[in-house]
């Protein structure tokens, strides 16, 4: 679970003549990641593709273009079947042909209803002024401007310009239109110079005749002609879609199976006779890649496996081990030519690339892998940290949250999530969504709370076991012990976390180095982190320290812990001293971050505040709707029967009237909404953020390649 899949560099060696059917087999296994070759051997070049390839990649990106028109989508395959070369040219030409005349015939009429529904929009202000079109222009010795702006501004600007000798303005709904006549030898732009300044935007006048309300309904009328015209067109293009997505999809597979086998040789090394292609498979499956190659072609190739590669980190060269040819060279004969070809691997045919990755998880723990690749791929050579997410994100969720009802609806979201979707991305946030809910219903029950109210606590631990629930999240002054104890227990889960992050970079340090590094570099922060914090929870320099620290085991657990001995103090503040110098010689650049394992920590306190938090949101809003109370022994109690035993805090909406209920109601269900939504935004972001900022970043870096075999997962295609 912490490493990937074991991986293996094979070569696969032989005669140029064999090729095709090598590549078809290596196709049909579907194991090997290639490598592409770098063109550093001598006499070597990058292979051609094989005849058809442009062909087939012209066909290709006609057939996504058809489906991007008809919006074909994956539900609309149906049956696999077989798609042959005859169908590939007349069947996909036909519907070629079809298809772009109704699309061009759909532009021409979006086209067409764009440029109506422009001039729609813009001869509806003159529908306002209730004047003819054609009297809106065509004088000689009258101007006449129509625009938008006030009234009263333009007319004042006309009776203030100069060279206006008369002007009659018409006014309706924000629309003015003015008709002035300039005085004899006025510029012709008179009226526009007059208005500038003004609120006032112009219009131009529509070139046609007749009353603005009976144009614009001739528009309308050609507007829907224009719609039902292009309904129909689409109505066509739908039953296109319902005829070929079908076998657009089937061939669109096919022929990126085609592309992907005739431009494989691209990544070959290849002389006029022969070929070494190189790649990446699980170690596991080496012996069935060989054999089905073998059995393809006979003894005119030969598959070996080069490397089998180690676990190192850093990105630093790889100690590999070398198995079959490996670095001593293995020869292999190229069938029909002079060459010898020799595989000699790590480097020397093909770039020296790094393993690609399989994660190693199992089922339960694969939905988290989404959590870590949002960070990035784990790289070959380091820990997969996906099992510590399963082990912590669900519990950390689970914790700040803590209620039966609200981890009961998160379950029911993932479970939605997981079962709605075929993207991966989503099934693995809902299978996330489902852990944390579980956690966060499990937590609820040991805190006796369901929505906010101790229901749980009231039926099941006291009406069942006669005792009250195991844990108390600390809002009740009587608990106040449990909120500090929180505290200080988030701090001890901190250490804990911290402590496996850099133990997973010890062991990265160890394989990598020697065991002189792994000490210095990983080593000494175990000793400061561990050394510093027994140091505060001991009893040396007490005063110094929180007196929380000593009493909330006791006060909220029974537990009769009371702090380390200062003894023990003083030697843990030394192993943190000696911590410290080893950092120093190792990594002293590192020495001023020293303050880490201590401030790192107590950033572990999110998890206690967003758990009061929480708490105190949904407190609030049975509150506010229930009403609540102090009793006696200083406890608050909702009033679930409008009755109060003490003094009243809130008397509740529930209990002020049938209208107050209903605005009770309303405030219930949507606050307790919005406390599920927070907690995802609070509890969810502040334990994802302890896993990649604190956790991730001890020992993490990512950057691994993704396992890519060539090969094809057939959906809508067959060979039977």
């Amino acid at each position: 679970m912490l490493r990937p899949e074991r991986m293996s560099k094979v070569s696969v060696t032989g005669s140029k003549t064999v090729m095709d059917d090598v590549v078809e087999a290596v196709h049909d296994c579907n194991l090997l990641h290639v490598t592409e070759y770098d063109g550093t051997w001598e006499g070597f070049e990058p292979g051609n593709p094989i005849d058809g390839a442009e062909e087939a990649s012209e066909k290709l990106v006609t057939v996504r273009s058809i489906e991007s028109i008809l919006d074909v989508e994956d539900a609309d395959a149906g049956p696999t079947r077989i798609v042959t070369d005859d169908a590939l040219e007349d069947e996909l030409e036909e519907i070629r042909e079809r298809v772009n005349d109704l699309e061009d015939r759909r532009d021409e009429i979006r086209s067409e209803l764009g440029q109506v529904e422009e001039r729609i929009g813009a001869v509806e202000p003159f529908a306002k002024l209730g004047i003819d079109l054609d009297l809106l222009s065509g004088y000689d010795t009258l101007n006449v401007v129509v625009g938008e702006g006030s009234a009263d501004a333009v007319e004042r600007a006309m009776v203030d310009a100069d060279g206006v000798d008369d002007v009659e303005l018409f006014a309706e709904d924000g629309v003015v239109a003015v008709f002035a006549k300039p005085t004899q030898g006025a510029e012709e732009d008179v009226i526009t110079d007059a208005l500038v300044g003004v609120d006032f935007t112009a219009l131009e006048v529509p070139d046609a005749e007749g009353s603005p309300e009976e144009y614009v309904a001739e528009l309308e009328h050609r507007q829907q002609q224009l719609e039902s015209k292009r309904r129909t067109v689409e109505d066509e293009l739908e039953e296109v879609k319902l005829d070929a997505a079908g076998f657009l999809l089937a061939a669109e597979e096919k022929l990126s199976i085609d592309v992907q086998k005739r431009e494989a040789p691209l990544s070959f090394a290849t002389t006029d006779n022969a070929f070494v292609a190189e790649g990446w498979i699980p170690t596991d499956e080496y012996t069935d890649f060989a054999a089905a190659i073998t059995e393809a072609v006979g003894d005119h190739v030969e598959v070996e496996e080069l490397q089998r590669a180690t676990f190192d980190s850093h990105g630093e060269e790889a100690v590999r081990e070398n198995v079959g040819g490996g670095v001593e060279g293995g020869a292999a004969a190229a069938d029909g030519g002079d060459e010898e070809v020799r595989a000699d691997g790590g480097g020397v045919v093909m770039n020296d690339d790094s393993p690609p990755v399989i994660q190693n998880n199992p089922g339960l723990v694969k939905p988290f892998e989404v959590l870590t690749g949002a960070v990035s791929r784990p790289k070959y050579d380091e820990f997969d940290p996906t099992v510590v997410l399963f082990l912590t994100f669900p519990a950390f969720f689970g914790f700040m949250i803590g209620d039966l009802g609200y981890g009961a609806l998160y379950t029911l979201i993932g479970y939605y999530l997981y079962t709605n979707f075929d993207s991966q991305a989503f099934k693995s946030m809902g299978g996330v969504t489902i852990f944390a809910g579980v956690f966060t219903m499990l937590f609820g029950v040991l805190y006796g709370e369901i929505f906010g109210t101790h229901f749980v606590t009231t039926l099941f631990w006291e009406g069942l076991f006669h005792v009250h629930a195991p844990l108390h999240k600390g809002l009740q002054p009587a608990y106040l012990a449990w909120a500090q104890a929180w505290l200080v227990i988030s701090v001890l889960a901190g250490i804990l976390h911290l402590n496996v992050g850099w133990l997973f970079d010890f062991v990265e340090n160890l394989q990598l180095h020697d065991a002189k590094h792994a000490v210095l570099e990983s080593g000494s922060w175990l000793l400061m982190l561990n050394g510093l914090w027994v140091w505060v929870f001991s009893t040396h320099a007490r005063g110094v320290k929180p007196e929380l620290l000593f009493t909330v085991f006791e006060e909220a657990f029974q537990l009769p812990f009371a702090g380390f001995s200062p003894l023990v103090g003083q030697v843990a503040i030394a192993i943190f001293g000696l911590g410290l110098v080893m950092l120093v010689v190792g990594e002293p650049v590192e020495a001023i971050e020293f303050l880490n394992v201590f401030v790192n920590a107590l950033s572990y306190t999110r998890i206690a505040a967003v758990l009061l938090a929480k708490a105190g949101m949904a407190f609030t809003v049975n509150l506010l709707f229930f009403g609540a109370y102090i009793g006696g022994e200083g406890a608050y109690h909702f009033m679930y029967s409008g009755e109060a035993h003490g003094t009243v805090l809130f008397a509740g909406l529930k209990n002020m009237g049938p209208g107050m209920l209903i605005l009770g109601l309303f405030v219930l269900l949507l606050g307790h909404l919005l406390v599920l939504a927070l907690g995802v935004t609070s509890a969810g972001l502040q334990a994802v953020r302890l896993e990649y900022v604190e956790f991730f970043g001890k020992f993490y870096e990512g950057g691994g390649r993704e396992y890519q075999p060539f090969g094809y997962e057939r959906q809508y295609t067959t060979d039977d």
